[in-house]
């Protein structure tokens, strides 16, 4: 679900996180490494991002917070701020050309340049904790 971010507001905040859970606490941090992204560039979105990214060929950046239960994807169009909370479940990751992050028919493909590089750890760990959520709530047995 993708939220207008720019000013606080109780109720998208409380949204993303029933959608993604309550940020991790500062020891919880530390221990996972790090819960967000160095800055990467966005080489293409999905109409439903046409409203979040720049008109004119300027570079559009985004960066990755990790969640208990799910993703944010903020997105900063001058002084406006954007949100894409993703939960586990839904998050697919294909990494070609470019990485691909999709979810309900949206997607974001982010260039795998040196930006991507300094990103390798926190993919592992993104790819990591989704697989322990998925085992963990896997019902077929």
């Amino acid at each position: 679900m993708l939220f207008n971010t720019t000013y606080k507001d109780d109720k998208i905040s409380n949204r993303i996180s029933e959608i993604t859970g309550k940020p991790y606490n500062f020891v919880q941090s530390i221990k996972l490494g790090g819960t967000g992204s160095h800055r990467m560039i966005i080489s293409e979105a999905s109409k439903h991002f046409e409203h979040c990214l720049n008109q004119v060929a300027d570079t559009q950046y985004c960066n990755l917070e990790l969640r208990p239960n799910g993703v944010l994807l903020h997105i900063n169009k001058g002084l406006a701020n954007y949100t894409w909370a993703i939960p586990y479940y839904q998050l697919v990751i294909y990494k070609s050309k470019t990485l691909s992050i999709h979810a309900n028919g949206m997607f974001v493909k982010i260039k795998l340049d040196k930006n991507f590089q300094r990103n390798y750890k926190f993919f592992n760990r993104l790819e990591n904790i989704k697989l322990a959520q998925t085992e963990a709530h896997n019902f077929i047995h």
